[in-house]
């Protein structure tokens, strides 16, 4: 992307922001709870896609995800996917168990 890019944790908001200069272009909204951070969400801006912000903003969240020695829990689609096709030096995960159908979640 462009040198004007950034990456910072809003714990307030629970959530890792990517901006261009000043302007939001997505975010990977977490819940945290002991030892653990749950990513939960990622969005990126329709404006902005197709520029790779999501790759960064996975890549810088989850290093700093690490850094903080918590253990990742990928509930997202796309921080799950980036963690199985990334290396992450020094990540600790723990895959959810999801059901593959969701008839299975209500016990139908």
């Amino acid at each position: 992307m462009t040198d004007d890019t950034t990456v910072t944790r809003n714990d307030d908001a629970s959530r890792y922001e990517i901006r261009v200069g000043d302007t939001l272009a997505g975010f990977a909204k977490f819940n945290r709870r002991s030892g653990e951070i749950l990513f939960v969400h990622t969005e990126v801006d329709p404006a902005f896609q197709g520029k790779g912000l999501a790759s960064i903003l996975a890549a810088e969240a989850l290093a700093d995800a690490t850094a903080s020695g918590d253990t990742i829990v990928p509930y997202c689609p796309y921080i799950a996917k980036y963690l199985k096709t990334h290396e992450v030096e020094g990540a600790e995960i723990r895959w959810p168990q999801l059901p593959t159908d969701p008839a299975d979640a209500t016990g139908a």
